[in-house]
């Protein structure tokens, strides 16, 4: 018996392994074929895959599986809250799907019919931002984004094929700089932007009409987590009674209730090289978080695929997500 039992582990945990590979494999694969693609839809996409290719008998091995694949995922990048919760998402639907029908065949079956749905609804919710937002974009505004948002960047180059007049202000985006690479996106369908430091934000925010921010994460409160620049953004434009917008997908509403910033996740993978540390002595520490968490105080809206929320509704829109 304990042969059997010992046997049965060394099997379990083959096969745990074997899920972390596929799903990783998956992943990656998805990525290199839809680069523009959210990390989220991926994640779903990899974890529907593992659920088709498992050779479990009961809903209990099969959510082992799945259990084994989301630790593999979440392992290749601990700091992503967006991948965290699309896998998180995935895994409770998982849950409430076992719950619902009994039969594992058609369980299964519906699984992987709806991790197909679901992977494609994640595709289509930008389609749905754009169209919700387009409506505060007026003629003659001035919009300050920071950084580089893929949801921002489609809102944006909608109202333009709309022929709508606008100008866009682009904070650095620093440490990574992504606001470089979001200026050269929007000068290539033809829209006007300049570049500011992300230390001169209260200093134009008078030339400004809103704020349009992405985020990684929404989180319980309604508050959200994005690139470090954007509370201080946020906090400038509120004292200035400036509306401060923010567009993101549902997949990254998020279960997290940060209180303050450092239970913000950690990103350490920043190339020196963007830090400019040839200039600073060695015996001088630098900080430079990647991320910041934003309080629901100093957002005015929130576009999503669910619709146009207040901060105050997304912990309803949570509780159907998951509940």
């Amino acid at each position: 018996l304990f042969l059997a039992m010992s046997a049965s582990g060394r099997a379990s945990f083959s096969q745990g392994i074997i899920d972390e590979k596929l799903a990783a494999n998956e992943f990656k694969s998805w990525r290199l074929k839809h680069p523009k693609s959210a990390v989220a839809v991926a994640a779903i996409q990899a974890l529907t895959k593992v659920i088709q290719k498992s050779k479990a008998q009961t809903m209990m091995e099969l959510q082992k599986d799945l259990k084994a694949a989301v630790s593999g995922l979440k392992a290749m990048d601990k700091s992503s809250i967006t991948l965290a919760a699309g896998c998180d998402l995935f895994s409770r639907y998982v849950t409430r799907t076992s719950l619902d029908i009994h039969d594992f065949k058609t369980c299964k079956e519906r699984l992987i019919s709806r991790g197909k749905v679901f992977a494609k609804a994640s595709l289509d919710a930008r389609l749905s931002i754009v169209k919700f937002g387009d409506r505060f974009i007026q003629d003659g505004s001035t919009i300050l984004i920071h950084g580089r948002s893929r949801v921002v960047l489609q809102l944006l180059a909608h109202a333009h094929a709309k022929r709508k007049k606008f100008s866009v202000v682009i904070s650095e985006g620093r440490p990574k700089n992504s606001g470089y690479t979001m200026a050269a996106e929007l000068k290539h369908v033809g829209i006007y932007c300049k570049m500011v430091l992300d230390s001169a934000v209260a200093a134009v925010m008078d030339e400004v009409d809103m704020v349009l921010i992405g985020a990684e994460a929404v989180v319980e409160n309604g508050g959200v987590i994005n690139e470090v620049g954007t509370y201080q953004m946020a906090m400038v434009a509120s004292a200035l009674r400036k509306p401060v917008y923010v567009a993101a997908e549902s997949y990254k509403f998020s279960r997290i209730f940060p209180l303050n910033q450092k239970d913000v996740p950690k990103d350490d993978l920043i190339e020196t090289s963007k830090l400019a540390l040839d200039t600073l002595p060695i015996d001088v520490p630098l900080d430079s978080p990647t991320s910041d968490y934003t309080p629901p105080k100093y957002i005015t809206l929130l576009f999503t695929d669910l619709g146009i929320l207040t901060p105050s509704a997304i912990s309803d829109e949570l509780i159907k997500l998951y509940y």
